[in-house]
């Protein structure tokens, strides 16, 4: 295994390696708008939800690596602090990345993007109608992390309104994941999509006590065959099913020597208690 100490490489490495490490990130595409009212929009990665009461988001324009000069979104939020931070869907993903140029102070990236400005209830900078989520933001404090180049700067807003395009709901209102199709970013010029067979369910171990792999039959929890994956499915139950609660359940498996095999192809399909009826019944 490779072994780094960040102070022995340089920092534009180091950035390499934590952004192909860490990822898919979302991404903040943040307008804001300084004291002479000039509107800016850019996309930033470093970002994510931190709090739901108060809802509490955080983005960081770090200084630039090459310069250590300071992003004109950090410039804007100084001076009025405020921003909306607008969501990312495929649809938009090369628009927005466009937005990400460095273009001069002044020059309004939903012009030179495409995008169309919507103005926002609660505070000055305007929205991006083309996204399909919208969180109008006060910013509550600024943290500093360095003044080298590569330092970054945590934004620290509060969500004061929330827009969200009915398209993409689901019959219960709430946000369908296939229907906002994000994008997420990756390592250097790469993202990838969350959308198709790239999405899948995990059930949360939160309203039930999983009995954890270590309770797991020997002859199971030491499968050549089933992965630490199919181990953590069958660890998620509350007890070992009983034959009572297997009797009904039907698999239409050939019982052989193969039985993890046929377990391991209903667990990929997420099939758990055909699972556990297959190595149950050997």
């Amino acid at each position: 295994m490779k072994t780094i100490q960040p102070e022995n490489i340089s920092t534009r490495e180091l950035h390499g390696y934590m952004l192909g490490a860490i990822g898919p990130r979302p991404i903040a595409f943040a307008s804001t708008i300084d004291k002479a009212g000039q509107v800016n929009l850019s996309p930033f990665s470093f970002f994510n939800c931190f709090s739901s009461n108060p809802p509490i988001l955080v983005f960081s324009p770090a200084r630039s690596g090459r310069d250590g000069t300071l992003k004109n979104t950090l410039e804007n939020v100084r001076e009025v602090p405020e921003v909306v931070i607008n969501i990312v869907q495929h649809s938009i993903v090369e628009q927005m990345s466009l937005a990400s140029t460095a273009y001069p102070k002044g020059v309004n990236e939903f012009v030179k993007a495409g995008f169309t400005e919507l103005a926002s209830e609660t505070i000055q900078p305007p929205r991006v109608k083309e996204s399909h989520v919208h969180f109008e933001c006060k910013v509550n404090e600024i943290v500093t992390l360095g003044n080298e180049g590569g330092a970054g700067h945590l934004v620290i807003c509060q969500v004061q309104r929330m827009h969200i395009n009915d398209g993409i709901l689901d019959s219960d209102g709430k946000i369908d994941p296939k229907k906002i199709d994000l994008v997420g970013r990756m390592g250097g010029d790469w993202y990838c999509r969350a959308n198709g067979n790239s999405l899948f369910e995990v059930e949360k171990p939160i309203a039930k006590l999983g009995i954890g792999v270590d309770q797991l039959p020997e002859i199971i929890r030491n499968s050549s065959t089933l992965t630490g994956n199919n181990l953590g499915q069958l660890a998620n139950v509350e007890q070992i099913p009983t034959e009572e609660q297997l009797k009904n359940i039907e698999t239409k498996a050939t019982f052989s020597d193969h039985t993890h095999e046929v377990a391991k192809q209903f667990l990929d399909s997420g099939k758990v208690m055909e699972a556990w009826k297959v190595l149950l019944e050997k």
